[in-house]
């Protein structure tokens, strides 16, 4: 029987997986993503938590070069996926998913897929281990 009747707010967590710059960091990062989510009972998150972290792990490694880090962190109800790359250079600006003629195409929708899944999303430069870079990130918030 539990000692009090409110029910405890699950604890706040983070996790980062460094990667290499290698397109196959970015199935790396989805599927450890995955497990995360699965482990602490947000399972309700994962399809679309993959989704982002692939579009912003892919641009990482994709254009720029050097180390990158996918980086997640749940706290009050709301789940932040970023990705740290060595290039302090802003990302490119999103286009709107309607600009594009050929949805086949495979190439610059990264960011427009973020803004139109996300419920906030945003970057800043960072500093890390006296690395210069970027920290792009997306929020999801869980349904109440």
């Amino acid at each position: 029987m539990p000692e009090t009747e409110k029910e405890a707010e699950p604890e706040s967590w983070e996790y980062s997986l460094y990667i290499p710059s290698d397109l196959r960091a970015v199935t790396v990062s989805r599927r450890t993503l995955r497990l995360i989510l699965t482990m602490h009972g947000l399972i309700g998150l994962v399809d679309v938590a993959e989704l982002l972290a692939s579009e912003l792990v892919s641009n990482a490694v994709r254009h720029t070069e050097g180390p990158a880090a996918l980086r997640v962190r749940w706290s009050a109800g709301v789940l932040r996926i970023g990705a740290w790359d060595a290039d302090p250079r802003p990302p490119q600006p999103p286009q709107e998913l309607g600009q594009f003629v050929e949805l086949e195409s495979e190439d610059g929708r990264g960011l427009g897929m973020v803004v139109a899944c996300a419920d906030l999303w945003g970057w800043q430069p960072l500093s890390r281990f006296g690395n210069r870079g970027k920290f792009v990130w997306c929020e999801l918030r869980a349904a109440a």
